[in-house]
């Protein structure tokens, strides 16, 4: 195990009714004011808006309320609420969401902390966050895990960008975990956070390093907790032990824990940030898509990796390694299939592509021609290109 520095400083209040801490817990932590972010829709629909809304007046604290956040959360709206923040003066942000509004969030309390810089470049990366604010969270999607990550990902609608931004002044303060919350979830988004938990986890798994027995342990239960109780969920969405289950799976699998002591790949997540930006398609499905081309372009990098993937994850055992790696691939893509999410372009909704368009994804995605992806094995563009090129069918 490598060398690591490992810090979480977000509360997490999970259970039942949580939610109605919100008010005390907002204080606890020096907050008076409060911006509220939210996308919506299931949100508003609910009552839960309504209920937050009370808890606040009932605790004695001023709020405005923020809402319209996109999926795949726009750059350009997270500017806009910087300044409705300030002219409010906000003290607090508080998220009501799932990742699309818990990332605007985070930008929101960088901007407000900081009101002469744009945030544009703290998202290009030219300067560094070095101080923000409170943000607290009422999750309602287990899928992103940005309710306890240090990330934040954001899309420049202009230039068709999307982008991320990892520091530990992403960490919230505080987040509420209520299983219910998420029981009125559209089956697809379900399965998309599924798929997004999963991802998270093998993004750290297929790391470069051996001899990482704890992280990897635990990286692979929570793969077997979220591929068991992922399709009771679809059948079920109020089933509370499964949905519950797949709550903490989200959380824990972008807090950082099963990735420590190695280096993290995220290439999919990459590859599948450019899909998102293009086509405007949910999260999950664009890492579902490129998944299955992804692993079949690296996997002979470390064919024991994944067969230990297929062993310790799928049950799939035998002596050949590179027979049981292939079979483990194709399990994670049969099992992305019974969700009813896509495993290629086609199936994910954008069509075949052109030649020339995924030369341009792959010369995109390595941002111009300027940058590498990925840890397990390092992609160039023309790595990249090749793998789009798989998942063109």
């Amino acid at each position: 195990m490598h060398s690591f520095n490992y810090h979480i400083p977000t509360e997490i209040v999970f259970g039942k009714d949580t939610e109605l801490q919100t008010g005390k817990l907002i204080r606890k932590y020096g907050g008076s004011r409060v911006l509220i972010v939210y996308g919506g829709g299931r949100v508003v629909r609910s009552g839960l808006l309504d209920r937050v809304c009370k808890v606040l007046e009932e605790e004695g604290l001023a709020y405005e309320k923020l809402g319209g956040v996109h999926p795949n959360p726009y750059l350009h709206f997270a500017i806009e609420g910087v300044k409705k923040s300030i002219e409010f003066g906000a003290d607090f942000i508080l998220a009501v969401g799932g990742g699309s509004a818990i990332d605007t969030a985070k930008y929101i309390a960088h901007g407000t902390a900081n009101p002469d810089i744009d945030i544009t470049r703290f998202w290009t990366r030219e300067l560094k966050v070095t101080k923000t604010m409170p943000v607290g969270v009422i999750l309602t999607i287990s899928a992103a895990g940005s309710e306890m990550s240090d990330s934040a990902v954001l899309t420049n609608v202009e230039t068709g960008v999307k982008r991320g931004l990892s520091t530990v002044y992403n960490r919230p303060t505080f987040s509420i975990l209520n299983p219910e919350l998420t029981y009125t979830l559209p089956r697809y988004q379900i399965a998309c956070g599924v798929v997004d938990i999963m991802m998270h986890t093998l993004d750290r798994y297929f790391c470069p390093a051996p001899h990482n027995h704890l992280s990897d342990e635990m990286a692979e239960a929570l793969l077997r907790t979220t591929i068991y109780n992922g399709p009771i969920a679809l059948e079920n969405s109020k089933d509370y032990d499964a949905m519950s289950e797949l709550m903490w799976c989200g959380s824990i699998s972008h807090n950082g824990l099963t990735g420590l002591g190695n280096k993290t790949d995220f290439a999919p997540h990459q590859l599948g940030h450019e899909l998102s930006a293009r086509f405007d398609v949910a999260h999950g499905a664009s890492l579902s898509a490129i998944w299955p081309a992804w692993a079949r372009h690296v996997y002979k990098s470390d064919v024991s990796r994944f067969a230990r993937y297929a062993a310790n994850v799928w049950g799939i055992r035998g002596s050949n390694e590179e027979a049981a790696a292939i079979a483990g691939i194709h399990a994670t893509e049969e099992f992305f299939e019974s969700l009813g999410m896509p495993i290629n372009f086609t199936t994910l909704g954008v069509g075949l592509q052109g030649e020339a368009d995924l030369r341009d994804m792959a010369y995109c995605c390595s941002y111009k021609s300027t940058r590498t992806i990925g840890a397990f094995q390092v992609l160039t563009e023309e790595d990249m290109y090749q793998i789009y090129k798989a998942a063109n069918c």
